[in-house]
């Protein structure tokens, strides 16, 4: 096994008093030691510890022999991605956040110069102040005739300090070189090369000559601004003029209303997705062209680097929530693409059950975008936290703790849930239904799966949990009846009247206006009992669905006509007295002979 040294130097610092006691094997960078050459090393600084007071002794060994774990511990020397960030491992000294290493960029003229760090509490006082004393050295490098900048590094108590044409600008400690993973002195050397280069190249651009190319260049980027954005606006203009000339309902004979429906909101959905790309690409034109606008010139470049840092977070979550609504603007689309597409083909389509498969497919297409925008929505909240910079992994697992404590809380939520499901699957009812539900009944507004909502004949909006839904009486569901009991009078002919009473339910069977709406033959079923009111004749007509009250409606004024002509009366409640009471009628018979 070989090891570097290196790795020894930079796992344990000297102290000062054992530099000079202490020869070390010299090594050429990138020159690898043996174990035994590794060892003797060891050993050579180990022996002038010895002569060091009692006290001071087992912390010195202990150095040692973390030094001893760490070299025996170092594999052997692997090629590094240069493209891949070195990550920092954390610190293990304190767990005070406080206290903890933090870094950040020295800027120029909206440029990153060089990285420093400090602890948490240290670093923002350190990098004003550091940023201050570069904008005055380049202030007066910027004001001066000289055209070579002097950055040189000097030793100031065993540290490297930088000056800039004999001035001071900062002191490059340990933490500072640990970020380039070189010693100090590299790290300082480092540093100061960076800087002439980039205060000359900032000066360089501060010349009258560079500002008017940049000048030039500015301006053909504002006018290809103003051309593409005119470019994407006439795009616009004539998809917009397209859609508006395209017909809104389909000319083929096949399409059902349901699909000419489906289609419509298809094309809604789909448009409104391009509306939004193209004010998404108009803002990015004008937006890109002003931010490489200020990135041309030296006195904007940091309103560029005050933007970025200013408008990072908030346009990762607009970038995330745009992307987000997008989505659950097309999988809209695609639902009903797919509605339209299942309906057209025409499976499971029978003519008996074309209005019932319209209301389906309205309930299927209504939950299925419900789901699609929950699912949409939980993905973008976890990516618009990734983007924050949040570990959501730990959030996710506290997440699946709660979500099993809330099951076991919410329990009629689970119920209504699962009940809900199986009402759209089983076909109980969907979405324009008369259902009655207990007590309660109407025409159903709403449906999910957590409720149902009806409106009754009074307009009241009724919401009903999934949950407690335990018997449900669909009176519209494939086909419905219009029920008519019929009172006519004791002295009529019985005959006549059902015999009349059954030419009018033909004759509107046969009318045009009424054929569509009743499907089978009205039925005259008889006499069906002898109440206070008369005879009472049952009579039923099968209609389509939510049809069956229109059809009663006008069926009883037709019949009321008919009775009226043929002097048939509808008879009124009505009640016999009998008297038994022998005194009673003799005083009753007196008075009459009086």
């Amino acid at each position: 096994m070989r090891f570097q040294f290196l790795a020894i130097a930079k796992q344990v610092p000297l102290p000062s008093f054992a530099k000079d006691q202490v020869a070390f094997t010299p090594l050429e960078e990138g020159q690898a030691f043996s174990e035994r050459q590794c060892l003797g090393n060891i050993r050579t600084i180990t022996k002038p510890i010895r002569s060091l007071k009692r006290g001071v002794q087992p912390v010195i060994v202990a150095i040692a022999s973390s030094m001893v774990m760490a070299v025996v511990s170092v594999p052997r020397a692997t090629a590094q991605i240069p493209f891949f960030p070195q990550l920092q491992a954390p610190s293990s000294v304190s767990n005070d956040s406080n206290n903890r290493i933090v870094s950040g960029w020295i800027y120029l003229d909206g440029r990153q110069l060089f990285q420093i760090t400090a602890s948490r509490t240290n670093f923002p006082e350190r990098s004003e102040d550091i940023q201050k004393k570069l904008q005055t050295i380049s202030q007066n490098y910027f004001h001066s005739s000289a055209k070579v900048v002097n950055a040189e590094v000097r030793t100031v108590n065993g540290l490297p300090v930088i000056y800039v044409n004999d001035q001071y600008l900062m002191t490059v400690t340990s933490e500072d070189a640990g970020l380039r993973q070189v010693d100090m002195s590299t790290s300082a050397n480092q540093i100061a090369d960076s800087l002439e280069e980039d205060l000359q190249r900032a000066k360089q651009e501060r010349q009258t000559q560079f500002l008017i190319d940049q000048g030039k260049i500015a301006a053909a980027t504002g006018v290809a601004m103003i051309v593409l954005s005119l470019g994407v606006y006439g795009w616009q203009r004539r998809s917009s003029r397209k859609d508006l000339l395209k017909p809104s309902v389909p000319t083929s004979p096949t399409d059902k209303p349901i699909t000419t429906q489906l289609n419509q909101q298809q094309q809604q959905h789909l448009q409104e997705v391009k509306k939004r790309m193209f004010q998404l690409t108009q803002a990015g034109i004008w937006g890109g062209g002003s931010f490489i606008i200020l990135g041309l010139f030296p006195y904007t470049r940091a309103f560029q680097v005050g933007i970025l840092n200013a408008a990072q977070f908030p346009l990762r979550l607009a970038v995330v929530a745009l992307v987000t609504y997008v989505a659950i603007r097309l999988s809209y689309a695609l639902i009903d693409r797919f509605a339209s597409t299942l309906i057209s083909s025409g499976a499971f389509l029978t003519p008996e059950s074309s209005e019932r498969l319209q209301l389906r497919i309205s309930t299927f297409s209504g939950v299925t975008k419900s789901i699609a925008t929950a699912v949409c929505v939980g993905v973008g909240i976890l990516l618009a936290l990734v983007s924050l910079g949040i570990d959501i992994v730990p959030l996710l697992a506290g997440a699946s703790l709660v979500g099993v404590a809330v099951s076991l809380a919410s329990q009629n939520l689970i119920k209504d849930a699962i009940n809900g499901f199986l009402i759209i699957l089983e076909d109980q009812y969907a979405l324009g239904d008369v259902i009655a539900v207990g007590n309660v009944g109407g025409l159903v507004e709403n449906l999910n799966l957590r409720m149902t909502q009806v409106r009754d004949s009074e307009g009241r909006l009724i919401t009903i949990p999934n949950s407690e839904i335990k018997i449900v009486a669909n009176l519209s569901s494939r086909w419905s009846r219009a029920d008519l009991t019929v009172p006519v009078a004791y002295e009529a002919d019985v005959d006549e009247a059902l015999k009349l009473i059954g030419d009018i339910a033909l004759e509107m069977d046969r009318d045009p206006q009424w054929q569509r709406q009743i499907i089978e033959t009205p039925q005259v079923l008889g006499i069906d009992l002898f109440g206070d009111r008369g005879m009472m004749i049952r009579v039923w007509i099968k209609t389509q669905p939510l049809k069956q009250w229109d059809v009663a409606r006008e069926y009883r004024r037709r019949l009321k006509v008919a009775f009226d002509q043929a002097g048939i009366s509808i008879p009124v409640p009505q009640q016999a007295v009998w008297v038994n009471d022998g005194q009673l009628l003799n005083s009753h018979g007196n008075g009459k002979a009086d």
